[in-house]
């Protein structure tokens, strides 16, 4: 299998890796995540790149990209640990594509991919423990009207969102729905993350909605698959640039009048990191692979993707904490 990129996917990846190095430096997260874990500026210099309209067809003003690029895209965001959603956006832009009526697209298709939107997946539930198939929200419709009940936890950027898409039950089928911010009957309450980054608890009650599709299951559980390969690329970003700054200083950082990047254990140990950086970076490129293709094969593919990076993570995170600090004691 062929796993070169191409001249436009190498453009993008050095284009998003300069914004990264020079537009989020480690000083502007920190200042973004103590003034609460979102920056609308940043989300619009992202958006100036196009980055988020990479899902969105070229006739609603995207670039019409697919898998391979977001999982370049999030990939270098992950270097940096960008707080931005464009993993959102990325999500919103394919359903909205895949599965919404001509109405809806023109609406909202533009103003996601030119960054004027901003549109979150908002599927969690406190009862469902991540089970997308377990959803409480009810939706009837009433002279022609969609209207949508019930509460989501954990909303991306919730209270700075313009729209949500929504599942909900409607005639005991699973349902996708659209629902603008500030609709009546909607409310959000915004909070900061373990991680810096935001969220919100959204509460419905009969709240105008656009109906996206009735076949909620299929697009809810695309949506989700696109969200959690967007996740491992970006991981393997975080890997990237964990190992940099690892070596970095490792070969700085002096002991016994030598640096200790000579030390035999210790190269060892950066072999095994690398190991695992390349098996987290072989599973995402597989997951980004296997986006499009029947959804039996794309579950299995997010799984184990999933399951490799926890793994690496988990791995590359502690022995750089090690080398880091403690390497020493072990020698």
């Amino acid at each position: 299998m062929d796993f070169d990129f191409s001249d436009d996917q190498e453009q993008l990846r050095d284009a998003v890796r300069k914004w990264v190095d020079k537009g989020y430096t480690f000083d502007r997260r920190r200042e973004i995540t103590s003034a609460g874990g979102f920056d609308r500026a940043a989300y619009t210099e992202l958006a100036e790149l196009g980055l988020c309209g990479l899902y969105v067809s070229e006739d609603h003003g995207g670039m019409g990209m697919g898998p391979v690029e977001g999982m370049v895209v999030m990939e270098e965001l992950g270097r940096g640990i960008v707080m931005e959603p464009i993993q959102q956006a990325l999500i919103s832009g394919a359903v909205l594509e895949g599965y919404a009526p001509e109405a809806v697209k023109t609406e909202w298709l533009p103003k996601i991919a030119g960054g004027e939107a901003i549109v979150v997946l908002a599927h969690q539930e406190r009862k469902s423990r991540y089970n997308i198939n377990k959803c409480d929200a009810q939706a009837q419709q009433q002279d022609g009207q969609w209207q949508v009940s019930g509460t989501k936890s954990v909303v991306a950027v919730g209270d700075h969102a313009d729209a949500f898409l929504v599942p909900a039950m409607a005639a005991g089928k699973l349902a996708l729905f659209l629902v603008a911010k500030g609709a009546k009957g909607a409310a959000t309450s915004g909070y900061v993350t373990q991680d810096g980054a935001r969220a919100a608890e959204l509460t419905l009650n009969q709240t105008p909605a656009s109906l996206v599709t009735l076949d909620g299951q299929t697009a809810l559980s695309h949506a989700v698959d696109i969200g959690i390969a967007s996740v491992c690329a970006e991981a393997v970003g975080v890997m990237d640039k964990t190992m940099a700054i690892t070596v970095d200083y490792m070969n700085t950082r002096k002991q016994f009048n030598t640096t200790i990047a000579s030390f035999q254990a210790l190269r060892h140990r950066v072999a095994d990191m690398k190991m695992q950086l390349e098996l987290g970076r072989s599973m995402s490129y597989y997951a980004s692979l296997k986006l499009n293709t029947p959804a039996a094969e794309r579950h299995q593919a997010m799984a184990r993707a999933k399951y490799q990076l926890g793994n690496s993570m988990r791995f590359v995170g502690q022995q750089s904490v090690q080398l880091h600090g403690l390497s020493l004691i072990h020698i």
